[in-house]
């Protein structure tokens, strides 16, 4: 499981270290601090443990800056500047565990992956691969036809995570029976999408008793339910997984969050390491209700200090999570709501 993160001027971050929780982790915070941008960091070094591609090479695809020039990943400053960021993971090596790391360093003037240097256990963190899986906020199952060969064969300026989401979606099932954990999260998918999730020529159905449906005619809501579905199904979200998902609430009614927040609850509890960033209350007081005293959750808010640097609190409790920025939002907008009641008794 991942252990920790360091920065040092990347991209929003002057300097920032974070633990994460083996479970679940759910972080908060205003635009521009860099929630997204942590999301994609974690997963590069996720998938550079099963590709072939190194660690430079990944966050540069999944990033995907200016002219593809790596150096631009530097937090901004006037004069030449050096960044590095750190992803470290607790492994077992002849049964003892062990924290390994992998580091790449670069500064604002390095325009190619090649040219940035990576350091740490590298061949060790391959040795010991962790399937991954980043969901986007765009959804992209409706536009998967054609969509890979058309991104292995030209040059588009589409991030990385997109092509790859595709790809894990369109991994064959696993061999044998559905084993009764997967088959508990795949029924209550489909008693909430009403169907089961199918696939022919690169294109995806949902299949219900009134017949199938494509999913370009489906709400993303329950476009996002059924690529939970696939996941679940075709073994990629199974014990020792890693899943990062960027705003899981997008275009997703408040009655589905319920079911997407007891499957990702559900699927902490069966040994995948799972990241979210969230802008939305209800998503926050679903995971405030659900959860309980023996899930491993972790709140992180991401806020700016006086000096504009961003920081991040952690917390284990909801109710303890400062600051928070959602919170504060909704009781500003009720303190307004009584001053403009309180204005029109007054008239």
């Amino acid at each position: 499981m991942l252990d920790h993160i360091k920065l040092e001027r990347f991209t929003a971050f002057e300097k920032l270290s974070l633990s994460f929780s083996p479970g679940l982790n759910i972080f908060i915070g205003e635009n521009g601090c860099g929630k997204t941008h942590l999301l994609k960091l974690i997963y590069a070094a996720c998938d550079v443990s099963t590709s072939q591609k190194s660690f430079a090479e990944k966050i540069n695809r999944v990033f995907l800056p200016s002219g593809e020039q790596i150096g631009r990943l530097v937090k901004r400053r006037k004069n030449s500047s050096t960044g590095s960021v750190e992803v470290a993971r607790k492994v077992q090596v002849e049964d003892q565990a062990k924290t390994i790391a992998l580091r790449l360093s670069m500064s604002n003037h390095t325009k190619e992956p090649s040219k940035a240097t990576i350091s740490g256990a590298f061949k060790q963190w391959q040795e010991h691969p962790l399937t991954s899986v980043y969901i986007p906020v765009k959804d992209m199952m409706a536009n998967a036809p054609g969509f890979r060969s058309l991104y292995s064969l030209r040059h588009i300026h589409f991030e990385e995570v997109y092509a790859d989401i595709i790809d894990r979606a369109f991994l064959g099932t696993l061999k044998g029976p559905t084993d009764k954990d997967r088959k508990r999260l795949l029924d209550i998918l489909q008693q909430s999408m009403e169907g089961k999730v199918v696939s022919r020529n690169e294109e995806f159905f949902l299949k219900s008793p009134q017949g199938e449906l494509e999913f370009t005619l489906l709400a993303e809501g329950i476009r996002k339910l059924g690529l939970l579905w696939i996941l679940i199904q075709n073994g990629t979200l199974l014990d020792g997984s890693v899943l990062l998902w960027d705003e899981p609430e997008a275009n997703l009614n408040p009655r589905l969050m319920r079911t997407v927040v007891e499957i990702l609850i559900e699927l902490q509890r069966l040994g995948v390491q799972v990241f979210i960033t969230t802008h939305n209350y209800n998503l926050l007081k679903e995971f405030d209700l659900q959860v309980k005293p023996q899930d491993k959750v972790q709140y992180h808010s991401l806020f700016r200090d006086a000096d504009k640097n961003v920081q991040v609190s952690s917390f284990a409790r909801y109710d303890d999570l400062q600051p928070n920025a959602i919170d504060d939002t909704l009781g500003a907008l009720a303190d307004r709501e009584i001053r403009q009641q309180m204005g029109e008794l007054g008239q």
